[in-house]
């Protein structure tokens, strides 16, 4: 591991909407998948080689820099954890999607670079004869009356409408028993994609390529306006991504929405990611050890005016050298306001522990978790493959009638269960929930380790659980700073201790 300088920095905060107004990670040139292969961050200033995206995606990191600490981030903290479900669920339907070996994944064509090319030029034309068709079709219909003013404003009102918007739900929904709404009153995913479709001016897909019902799901759940996890993307990023969907479910019709999720975790996520691990203490410790470090300081520069003020003559006098003694109270006060800027407690690093996370504190498996060096791939999907399967060719020789969306979700789970018998099937199907569960809209509020971290007393939260840091490459990180705690306290202390050794006594008392 290569030693880090006493110049090092932390990574620079990325504030998410000043990188989205002045990303320039990838260009129209480089819109490929190897340019994001680099394996280094836009902002890797103060990224050692040892935490980088790649590392930490590849699960060669150990906690607190897994990526499950990575997604509670994300979830917690950022408040912006779609992009890294998405992309997690992206790599595992990529490598399911090529290890397939049915014979309907000839159905599902390859979405090129040229098709992506002409259906983004499509939606840009589809776009400008829309604006251009308004205003004229309000004139001629308003024209001589009243309404003739308001006309061109109503109708682009009506235009930009959000078909998906839904008003707000209030609380007492969350308290409603499921077995009062039935189904028809719930609307499905199902129901999503039929409206994006449609709103799309688009066909109704091929229910029996391969992976439709969950592809399916992906729409509803990261694309259509309004969805659960809804990734950050323009009007026609959607449509585009919705028609690519509606041709083909292989996972180059993904390609953009996979770019612009790999480039926000990349450049702006992962940064941030690695600046907030290196504090070690939760934000009431912080601030105990700021006002710690600014009282030390002030109580040793109080006694030192004392004797400068004083120091009177005769037998009474004090020399100037007891001035010098209050530098100890100078120097350790200095180091723990400089560490504590940066979010470290220097006791909990001369442990090199940290606190417990709350969301860690309640959870029963963390206790076993931290205490294994090997970090567990919570949210990695496990792989499998795709055995052949003869559901496809039963399915259409039992029927004349097309086949329907729940035809393609039978299918896609008989295949499912050929290729993940026994423990594998099980684990196919926690990862399914987990991308695509009812209800997965990121929300923590309800949560039971909320309201209960909340009725913690502040001492307690000062004081609370601790645990080891893993991972060498933090610890490093960690002490690098302290290093340069140590010496801005030595140099501010040495330079308050010259200025009030040098000044003359007062006499007063």
């Amino acid at each position: 591991m290569r030693f880090l300088p006493l110049s090092y920095r932390r990574p620079e905060y990325v504030d998410k909407e000043h990188f989205q107004r002045t990303n320039s990670f990838l260009t129209e040139s480089e819109g490929s998948d190897s340019s994001l292969k680099s394996g280094r961050s836009k902002n890797s200033n103060g990224i050692p080689d040892a935490l980088t995206f790649d590392k930490i995606m590849s699960g060669g990191t150990c906690p607190p820099c897994t990526i499950r600490d990575f997604m509670n981030y994300l979830l917690y903290i950022e408040h912006a954890a779609e992009n890294l479900q998405f992309f997690l669920w992206y790599q595992d339907y990529v490598e399911r999607f090529s290890n397939a070996n049915t014979l309907d994944t000839g159905l599902s064509p390859e979405w090129t670079q040229e098709m992506e090319d002409e259906t983004a030029a499509k939606i840009q034309r589809d776009a400008v004869e829309k604006l251009k068709k308004g205003p004229k079709t309000a004139l001629t219909i308003f024209r001589g009356t009243d309404f003739e003013k308001g006309a061109t404003a109503d109708i682009v009102t009506v235009e930009n409408r959000n078909p998906f918007s839904t008003p707000p739900s209030t609380p007492s929904v969350k308290e409603v028993t499921p077995s009062i709404l039935s189904g028809s009153q719930v609307p499905s995913y199902r129901t999503h994609v039929q409206d994006a479709f449609r709103t799309t001016n688009i066909t109704q897909p091929f229910t029996i390529q391969p992976f439709r019902a969950e592809i399916n799901r992906v729409i509803a759940t990261y694309v259509t306006p309004g969805a659960p996890r809804q990734l950050n993307l323009s009007s026609r990023e959607q449509k585009a991504a919705v028609r690519a969907l509606a041709r083909t479910t292989h996972p180059t019709a993904l390609r953009a929405l996979a770019r612009a999720a790999e480039c926000t975790l990349r450049g702006q996520a992962h940064p941030n990611f690695v600046r907030w691990s290196v504090g070690n203490g939760n934000p009431a410790r912080a601030r105990f050890a700021r006002g710690l470090g600014g009282g030390v300081v002030a109580l040793s520069t109080a006694g030192a005016a004392v004797l400068v003020l004083g120091s009177g003559s005769g037998s009474a006098a004090v020399g100037r050298g007891w001035r010098a003694v209050f530098a100890v109270g100078w120097a350790l006060g200095g180091a723990t306001l400089w560490a504590a800027g940066r979010g470290m407690c220097v006791v909990l690093h001369g442990l090199h522990r940290r606190h417990v996370r709350p969301w860690e504190l309640f959870d029963s498996s963390f206790d076993s978790a931290s205490t294994s060096a090997t970090p567990t791939p919570t949210f990695t999907t496990p792989s499998h493959s795709p055995s052949p399967s003869s559901s496809s060719s039963s399915s259409s020789s039992s029927s004349s009638s097309p086949p329907s969306e729940e035809a393609g979700s039978e299918l896609e789970e008989g295949r499912r269960k050929a290729a993940g018998a026994g423990a594998g099937a099980d684990n196919c199907s926690t990862s399914l929930d987990y991308s695509f569960g009812s209800g997965s809209n990121n929300s923590y509020e309800d949560e039971p380790w909320v309201r209960r971290y909340e009725q913690r007393n502040v001492v307690r939260k000062v004081f609370d659980r601790e645990v080891w840091i893993q991972e060498p490459a933090l610890r490093q990180i960690q002490d690098v700073i302290f290093a340069q705690s140590v010496l801005v306290g030595l140099l501010c202390a040495g330079v308050l201790t010259a200025v009030f050794v040098a000044v003359p006594a007062g006499g007063f008392f």
